[in-house]
């Protein structure tokens, strides 16, 4: 597979094109004008466009090709690069996974499609000893420009095996870059970032997002967009108490910080994007503005996500806390399947409500609710 790539892409054009380094973008002006795109083509015209600029770039994965990806992110691919450059491969994750870091090793850019993330265990090996480490072993002379991507964390009814969340996991991993994009602007610009990135990037998506459509703007369609890697943004500014959340987990506190904006609680709710790189600059800078701190996450809760973001603000910001800080995660058993048992695993928009009126000192004692 690799040499069939090397030939068709020629080692002339591997030295001879110029790939933007994430963030780079050219001063243009463009229309303030939004239109609406769901995550699933926001992160299939990202691909497109990396692919159609750089001949390094190519596609692998289960049935990436002729079915045009189990989720369609891939649709078109196959017919306008051809299957040299979207290659369909056997149900062997570690098979193709070493394929695609070997790829990487020799300057190529391969995009890993992980039909899910829980199938990237039987790849780890790759993407921790080979991926991750081969540039620090090397003292900086191997880079392994490699995205490994796929859908991640809770779906619906597919139950413990097939519903975990990798972001705490891969996060802990020096060498990897962890990116989990919520909307259609954090979709393309995070996948175009993590493709022209020299450092393997692990890029965490959700199935119940792809059908979504998200408003963009003309800039954000433009094919040079591109977001920074390590930096979160702030979807909703507010005063009272910080709710940094990722993925999914986004919109429930965008839900959440809405109800508690009609009790007189102004939340401030921060869509973290990155993972590693954390971007823990932007969390500190919110809680001490705020003095309260919530952290969301689907995954489960010991050495989570919102373990590592509480520490942060202890060792930075600890002063500045007027409340403990609360944390909301799944529950600490594996995924049921009956669908509402499903539902009390994973956080709800309630337990974040409930989350930020203890913080901001508002809950209603269980004795008086009784």
């Amino acid at each position: 597979m690799l040499g069939v790539a090397r030939r068709k892409l020629g080692f002339g054009l591997l030295s001879a094109t110029r790939v933007l380094p994430a963030g780079s973008v050219l001063a243009k002006k463009f229309s303030t004008a939004a239109k609406e795109i769901t995550v699933r083509d926001a992160l299939n015209s990202a691909l497109d466009e990396e692919m159609s600029a750089d001949p390094k770039v190519f596609l692998m994965g289960e049935e990436v090709g002729e079915y045009q990806g189990a989720y369609k992110i891939s649709k078109g691919l196959l017919e306008k690069y051809g299957p040299d450059r979207v290659l369909d491969t056997p149900i062997t994750e570690a098979g193709f996974t070493g394929i695609g870091v070997g790829a990487a090793y020799y300057g190529l850019r391969p995009v890993v499609e992980f039909m899910t993330f829980n199938f990237s265990m039987q790849a780890i090996d790759h993407i921790i000893n080979s991926a991750a480490k081969s540039n620090y072993m090397s003292a900086g002379q191997i880079s392994v420009p490699i995205v490994f991507r796929g859908p991640n964390g809770a779906a619906a009814g597919v139950g413990a095996q097939h519903s975990q969340c990798y972001a705490a996991w891969y996060a802990h991993v020096p060498g990897l870059k962890v990116l989990s994009p919520y909307s259609s602007e954090d979709a393309r610009g995070l996948l175009k970032a993590a493709i022209r990135d020299p450092d393997p990037v692990v890029f965490l998506e959700n199935e119940l997002l792809y059908g979504e459509s998200f408003p963009v703007s003309a800039e954000v369609l433009d094919s040079s967009f591109c977001l920074p890697i390590g930096k979160a943004k702030i979807e909703r500014e507010g005063k009272h108490v910080t709710i940094t959340a990722f993925s999914k987990m986004v919109g429930y506190a965008l839900q959440a910080a809405e109800v508690l904006s009609k009790e007189g609680i102004s939340a401030e709710v921060i869509n973290l994007r990155s993972i590693r790189p954390l971007d823990r600059a932007t969390i500190n800078a919110s809680v001490r503005k705020t003095n309260r701190l919530v952290t969301v996450e689907e995954g489960f809760p010991q050495h989570g996500v919102g373990a590592e973001i509480c520490m942060s603000v202890t060792e930075e910001s600890f002063e500045y806390l007027d409340a403990p800080v609360e944390r909301i995660a799944g529950a600490d058993v594996p995924m049921p399947y009956a669908a509402n048992l499903e539902r009390m695993a994973v956080p709800q928009v309630d337990d974040i409500v409930r989350a930020a009126k203890r913080a901001c000192y508002r809950s209603v004692p269980m004795a008086v609710a009784a």
